[in-house]
């Protein structure tokens, strides 16, 4: 489909690559926009080349966050207006690795819309914050997102001051994997990436809805679940071609089964 406030591409023939395309708004997250990136991650889903999603910005700024003049209604897109509820439990439901590839600021529902990707490579210029408590607000939505990637300290102090912090800052409580020099971003990701779109596709989407099953059980419910997971894993076909391509001393040719 044809969108109008993000652009949908597929690299390499496996890496699907999202892109927030309103620049001259710093990459809003409207209703329009949020809609079209829970269609993008449905049409990344559905496609069986499609090993790894990577989520950018275009321009200087990753998104600065919720669209303030759109809090009742979206402009005009291609896709129907969604909220971030659908679009953080569209991304949890994947099960393909996403990365945010953080080209410049992530701050407010940016900041969560990053933290809801399973792993954020960033510009050691970018900077991050939760600056909704400067207005009157609170990070209501990506604060669910937030506490299940930082420290309970770091995240509060983020939402209660709204400060801003750096790159490298934001590396050190865990909110990034990691910050790399802004000319080395794309490479590090894409190669990042690659890496991934390398595993058996099957055992990465049942290893990754596991997780998002598991992440708020109690470990009496987790480990018998869990236990579960592994039997189906172990009788996968992909499964038996990793153990038997580790011992034969070659690259495993996955089937996907």
């Amino acid at each position: 489909m044809a969108y109008a406030e993000i652009a949908y591409e597929v690299l390499e023939g496996n890496i699907a690559k999202l892109t927030l395309n309103r620049p001259e708004k710093r990459n809003p997250l409207s209703p329009a926009t949020i809609g079209e990136l829970v269609a993008a991650f449905e049409a990344a889903k559905a496609d069986p080349a499609v090993r790894a999603v990577v989520l950018t910005g275009a321009g200087k700024v990753f998104s600065a966050g919720g669209d303030l003049s759109a809090m009742s209604g979206g402009g005009p897109a291609a896709a129907k207006p969604a909220s971030l509820v659908d679009l953080f439990m569209t991304m949890s439901h994947l099960g393909k690795p996403t990365i945010a590839m953080v080209n410049g600021h992530a701050m407010a529902g940016g900041l969560g819309l990053m933290v809801a990707c399973d792993l954020a490579i960033a510009s050691d210029a970018a900077q991050f914050g939760t600056p909704e408590i400067n207005v009157g607000l609170w990070p209501m939505m990506i604060m669910a997102q937030i506490f299940r990637n930082v420290p309970r300290k770091a995240a509060m102090e983020l939402i209660l001051t709204g400060d801003r912090i750096d790159a490298r800052a934001a590396e050190r409580i865990g909110l990034i994997n990691r910050a790399v020099p802004a000319g080395d971003l794309e490479h590090v990701t894409l190669e990042l990436a690659r890496k991934l779109a390398k595993k058996s596709p099957l055992i990465v989407k049942m290893g990754l809805l596991a997780f998002y099953e598991t992440q708020d059980m109690d470990l009496e419910r987790a480990l018998p679940y869990l236990q579960a997971q592994l039997l189906a894993v172990l009788a996968t076909e992909d499964a038996r071609e990793g153990l038997t391509a580790f011992f034969e001393k070659r690259e495993p040719q996955w089937k996907g089964r």
